[in-house]
């Protein structure tokens, strides 16, 4: 479904390495850009997540889809002996070394570089596996998470923080304005890859949410599917265990 939609429309490039190149773009403007777009409130949902991750009392965590390292940075907090963030674009992990050096945190957390749907690990290798606003890019949304059904050991935790539609009015019509015009405009002004904001929203808006979502992840083999709408339904919160 969401494979559908590609960052740029005339490229021959795949998905895969369209949101790539999308995202070495932006890397520098990433962090900022995002707190203005969203008010600052997916601070208050990586929070979340990273107590859900908690309870667990995860030693080993893979963050994917880790970006500049937000959450990875957050993860700390769990007092988890390694955290390992994992992302496709090296210029976004560059920002995220920078953040993590910057708090000394070198010695539990590491940057690698990989795809979502290739894991470079074995199977069972972690306690808790977290993935926040990555999912949609994924070229094959099934794949990927196939993958990280097999490196999850098993009872261990899987948390997966994505945006969705609010099903409300006016909620709901409040939403598709905002995303298809007042977003997109802001990436304009701001960012220096005008696509990239455009497509951020155009796959936010295809991605499936909710029970969708979690009947998917119930096919690929998770067990205890639950999902937590966010601030009216603009985000979604899923957590999943391996048995």
């Amino acid at each position: 479904m969401s494979s559908k939609v590609t960052p740029y429309k005339d490229s021959e490039l795949n998905k895969k390495q369209q949101v790539t190149q999308m995202f070495d773009n932006i890397s520098k403007e990433y962090d900022g850009l995002n707190r203005v777009i969203s008010f600052g409130i997916d601070i208050k949902w990586r929070n979340k997540v990273v107590d859900i991750v908690a309870q667990s009392k995860p030693d080993r965590i893979l963050d994917i889809a880790t970006g500049t390292g937000d959450l990875a940075i957050s993860l700390a907090k769990t007092n988890a002996k390694e955290i390992i963030g994992l992302d496709i674009s090296d210029g976004m992990l560059e920002v995220g070394r920078k953040k993590i050096t910057h708090k000394k945190l070198d010695d539990r957390i590491s940057m690698v570089i990989g795809d979502s749907e290739h894991l470079p690990f074995e199977d069972d290798s972690f306690d808790a596996i977290t993935v926040a606003f990555g999912v949609r890019n994924f070229e094959t949304l099934e794949k990927g998470l196939a993958e990280i059904l097999r490196v999850l050991k098993p009872d261990g935790v899987f948390v997966i923080l994505e945006t969705s539609v609010p099903v409300k009015a006016p909620f709901k019509q409040g939403y598709t304005f905002y995303t298809k015009y007042i977003l997109p405009t802001i990436g304009k002004l701001f960012s220096n890859d005008q696509s990239a904001y455009t497509y951020l929203c155009e796959s936010a808006s295809v991605f499936p949410y909710g029970e969708v979502l979690n009947n998917i992840l119930r096919k690929i083999g998770f067990i205890n599917v639950q999902d937590m709408p966010q601030t009216l339904g603009v985000a979604t919160i899923y957590t999943a265990t391996k048995k």
